[in-house]
């Protein structure tokens, strides 16, 4: 308990002496804060601090400063922390696991545990449930319920030999569930009202393509609104703003999405909101107050109550010059979360006091990085070879000037994602050794436009994949970087562009760290048909540019199948628990480069997943990737 008093006090309370440069732990290691989160009232906030492997669930009151619980987590990974009142926090983790009772079981499972903050007792929430399963599915509804807290979370019910998620109401004072609502065999989410009544559920059948959204009335359920679409379906974005109204996202004429707002009475209207933001809502109750979108590089929130826009406003202003973003706020917004980025130090988080006019800090988001050990990050615009216009980041080492500088390729994952201004740890530990980096957001990418997306359709391994060596020219060409001195390094989908480097776009590469990356396009596309149906397979195979499989072309832009044509060294560094690429494909990869004579090395992380959630494996992912890279590239 010392120990841990020493840690949070460290993480939360002082400010960390400026040191040399740091060490790449400092980077690699999890964030001193993962998240915080305020209570309803706005009296205490309730964060999770690690030490950098383990973590710890600390409550603090706002008003004494007493720390009124802590609680030490270990590794589990915590995906989730929200209130249920003022007096119980509800807390989700997810677990890498078999399931022997559902077919294709080994994925991560998600579960809740319910903290009693004045008793210290932690309840597990589906424990002895109705539900056939223990795991739930997304993440709890707090909601009040005949005027007290209660947590709704979605379960399974198996009925004919299929699964039905299902609604699940948790009494909070006693830890006993009941089943709420049962679903059909084909509803994949709930809608719950302000009162703790089911409002709406959302059900897809993968076969047909059909989409419904259904809602209780008066007179019990009826569809309101039905679509047939076989992979950019319509989808519920959640409760409305009158707590009676359900929204749902639908793409328009244009193929732009839109959001629309459902009644009881069947009705449908549109709403004057695109580029499907994210819904901002109220505590406890889930009424849609407002939206947030990243447009670009520029932070938009936009709120329905006059007196919530300028609450917002008045927190911008008061960090002139900084990037400040949303994290939680009590039900009268009045206290308030936020995390704050100068784009000169490591993010920070705050508590905001509007009432009394103040912010405190709670502490860095890495506690051991100083104002010296953050590199310079700047927006990047340049033309791929056929005209189409590419944004991204550069990243250069601090203190260097941008001349003849090596260079780390880094691509994002998805495809469909995108890189955004957020504080980096992964390109800010390796501008740190010497390197530049170069963050592209390539054609396929997301939430920069439908053209942009689009672009990347038919494109994967081929247009995508240049996008990238066509920002290694832009930047030589301004001598920014020595274009013999190139790398590069990516994750899931950015591990595929990584290992397509040096076997489908060569001479443009010394080397290559692939983590958790694809290397046989008809192998992933049938490993997630297997798991997740036909959808899976179709989102693949459209940027992929096939219609089936087993055709020829998926051989072409496969890296493994082109492993003879490698001309880099290559790293490959993949968790034994990723289940969303599974390890077999990096298995391959090695195999086949070995068959063919080339450079390689395989690490397999033991209980690692695809998102790096444990501390001590992110370490040594990035510490393996470094030592790789100087060998093969040396900064110097």
């Amino acid at each position: 308990m010392t120990r841990i008093a020493c840690l949070l006090a460290l993480l939360l309370w002082i400010q960390a002496a400026p040191a040399a440069t740091a060490p790449l732990a400092a980077y690699g290691k999890l964030p001193s804060i993962e998240t915080a989160v305020i209570s309803p009232s706005g009296h205490a906030v309730a964060v999770v601090v690690t030490n950098g492997e383990q973590r710890t669930l600390v409550v603090r009151d706002l008003g004494s400063g007493a720390i009124t619980l802590r609680g030490l987590l270990g590794d589990h990974k915590i995906r989730n922390v929200q209130w249920a009142g003022d007096k119980r926090l509800v807390i989700v983790h997810s677990a890498t696991s078999n399931s022997f009772v559902v077919q294709n079981g080994f994925r991560e499972w998600f579960f809740a545990n319910m903290i009693d903050l004045t008793t210290k007792k932690m309840t597990p929430l589906m424990r002895n449930s109705q539900a056939d399963l223990s795991s739930i599915f997304d993440y709890p509804i707090v909601r009040n319920h005949r005027g007290d807290p209660a947590v709704f979370v979605q379960g399974v019910v198996f009925s004919a030999g299929r699964g039905r998620l299902s609604l699940f109401r948790i009494d909070t004072e006693t830890g006993a569930n009941r089943l709420v609502e049962e679903g059909s065999p084909e509803t994949i989410d709930w809608v719950v009202d302000p009162e703790g009544r089911p409002l709406a559920q959302e059900l897809y059948n993968p076969g047909s393509g059909e989409w419904t959204l259904r809602m209780r009335g008066p007179d019990g359920w009826r569809d309101v609104v039905t679509a047939r679409e076989k992979l950019d379906r319509p989808f519920m974005v959640g409760l409305g703003r009158d707590g009676g109204s359900v929204v749902y996202a639908q793409l328009d004429e244009n193929r732009r999405w839109r959001w629309r707002q459902a009644g009881r009475d069947g009705t449908s209207q549109p709403l004057d909101v695109d580029n499907n933001p994210a819904p901002i809502r109220a505590a406890l109750d889930g009424r849609m107050i407002g939206h947030y979108l990243l447009a670009g590089d520029e932070d938009r929130y936009t709120f329905h109550d006059p007196a919530d826009a300028r609450a917002w406003q008045a927190i911008v202003d008061a960090y002139a010059g900084q990037r400040v973003r949303l994290e939680s706020w009590s039900t009268d917004r009045r206290r308030i979360v936020v995390l704050v980025e100068s784009g000169a130090d490591a993010p920070r988080y705050a508590v905001v006091d509007l009432c009394e006019r103040r912010a405190d800090w709670l502490g860095a988001q890495y506690v051991d990085l100083t104002a010296a050990d953050v590199s310079p990050r700047q927006p990047v615009r340049f033309k791929a070879a056929d005209g189409l216009s590419l944004t991204g980041y550069l990243t250069t080492p601090r203190g260097k000037p941008a001349r003849n500088l090596p260079l780390i390729v880094f691509p994002h994952g998805g495809p469909a994602s995108r890189d955004t201004p957020d504080f980096d740890w992964w390109a800010q530990g390796m501008a740190s050794r010497g390197y530049a980096v170069l963050q592209v957001n390539f054609r396929g990418s997301e939430g920069l436009g439908r053209a942009l997306l689009e672009a990347g359709y038919g494109q994967w391994g081929r247009k995508m994949q240049t996008d990238l060596s066509d920002g290694v020219r832009h930047l030589a060409a301004q001598g920014a970087i020595d274009p013999k001195r190139v790398c590069i390094v990516g994750a899931s989908y950015g591990g595929y562009a990584a290992l397509a480097g040096p076997t489908l776009d060569r001479g443009v590469y010394r080397c290559a760290v692939s983590f958790g990356g694809v290397s046989d396009l008809r192998r992933l596309i049938s490993y997630s048909q297997s798991r997740s149906g036909a959808d899976a397979g179709r989102y693949w195979r459209r940027f992929m540019g096939v219609d089936s499989e087993g055709v020829e072309s998926l051989a072409a832009y496969s890296p493994a199948l082109n492993a003879e044509k490698a001309d880099a060294p290559i790293l490959l560094i993949h968790g034994r628990d990723d289940t969303v690429v599974p390890v077999e494909q990096s298995q391959i990869m090695a195999a086949a480069l070995q068959k063919a004579g080339k450079p390689v090395e395989l690490v397999v992380q033991k209980g690692a997943d695809h998102w790096l959630s444990r501390g001590e494996t992110r370490l040594q992912m990035l510490t393996a990737t470094m030592a790789f890279v100087e060998k093969h590239n040396p900064p110097n």
